[in-house]
């Protein structure tokens, strides 16, 4: 699959500097944010349903009673 992007000469300046600066290429460093950036939602959406199911059934436990209930 190939994407365009449309970049400002100052946001081309700034990528090509980074992928230099890191010794990558434009193509693998925009990939590795566009991936880095959806498993970042992923965790946050992950982490709101917790939220919400733990604000619903406030009980909680000290690490200690995780250790005692693991026999550590």
């Amino acid at each position: 699959m190939v994407i365009y992007v449309k970049l400002t000469k100052e946001e081309k300046r700034l990528a090509r500097e980074f992928v230099k600066k890191n010794n990558s290429s434009l193509s693998k460093a925009m990939k590795k944010s566009f991936f880095e950036k959806i498993e970042e939602e992923y965790d946050i959406a992950i982490a709101d349903s917790a939220l919400k199911e733990h604000e619903k059934n406030p009980i909680t436990i000290s690490h200690e009673e995780v250790k005692r209930t693991l026999d550590l």
